[in-house]
């Protein structure tokens, strides 16, 4: 099994393995690698919705996906699409998944179906990098913040995250979170709000939160602190949703392109 950083901040491919029929051993490697590296990427995994549920259950515990209904036979997969005819992608802002839940995920995966002939790729970004690269002095002002997370805003930014499914749609899910988030397994500090889902900071306006709010965004996924993954059927992707976040680049109109993706449980950050 081969190891290849794709990007200085954060990302690497895992070659040389199957997830089909991963040793003990294998996954063990390829769990320390995505704790160091953030996502890790793999390619020609062609694997059926079973096959991708038992290499999901052996990094985490698959959960269900709020407001979007399972593929047949499997719940805890939904199926990620952008149709030939829609504008609008799933997901279409950089964003941490879910981070409106009183425990958002502590990963998700995203398994390749159909791609178009070119674009489609998703950009990685990386919070610890952007909680690091602040002034000492901001750092300290963000410390004891916490912030509220609301799926409502999803709309507002133009995400088909939560105007897809059943009449769960219509629930807002809202929950409140420290702004700086310690990783409970590295223990080290991440930036946690995101243009997708933070509307403002607690006791505070939205008005009053939005100056800070907006520099935040824009620091957070500066290049430097990014990667870039382009796609290919049968491509998988394995990100760490509590210290990085994402963008599916929406630049294939015209063209279909489906992923498979399973949501791994995590914890209440702290």
């Amino acid at each position: 099994m081969e190891i290849r950083r794709i990007a200085g901040a954060l990302g690497a491919e895992i070659l040389g393995v199957d997830l089909a029929s991963s040793t003990d051993q294998e996954i063990s490697l390829i769990r320390k690698a995505w704790l160091e590296h953030l996502v890790v990427f793999f390619r020609g995994q062609n694997l059926a919705p079973e096959q991708f549920m038992a290499f999901a259950r052996r990094i985490g515990k698959p959960v269900e996906y709020p407001f979007v209904k399972g593929i047949a036979g499997f719940p805890e997969i939904i199926e990620v699409k952008k149709l030939e005819h829609e504008k609008v992608p799933f997901g279409g802002i950089w964003h941490s998944d879910t981070a409106y839940l009183d425990e958002p995920p502590m990963a998700s995966m995203l398994l390749g179906r159909e791609l178009p002939p070119a674009g489609g790729d998703t950009l990685f970004a990386n919070m610890y990098l952007a909680y690091e690269s602040l002034s000492a002095g901001l750092k300290k002002i963000l410390c004891d913040l916490k912030a509220i997370n609301a799926s409502s805003k999803a709309d507002v930014t133009r995400t088909r995250e939560d105007r897809t499914g059943g009449d769960d749609r219509r629930k807002e899910l809202a929950a409140e979170h420290p702004v700086i988030r310690t990783h409970p397994e590295t223990g080290r500090k991440a930036l946690y709000v995101n243009v997708g889902h933070t509307v403002r900071f607690k006791e505070m306006s939205e008005e009053e939160s939005r100056p800070l709010l907006e520099y935040l965004f824009q620091h957070q996924v500066r290049p430097e602190f990014t990667c870039r993954f382009a796609w290919q059927p049968g491509s998988i992707a394995l990100w760490d949703n509590r210290c990085t976040q994402h963008n599916p680049v929406n630049d294939y109109h015209g063209f279909r392109r489906v992923m498979h993706r399973v949501t791994l449980a995590g914890d209440a950050p702290c």
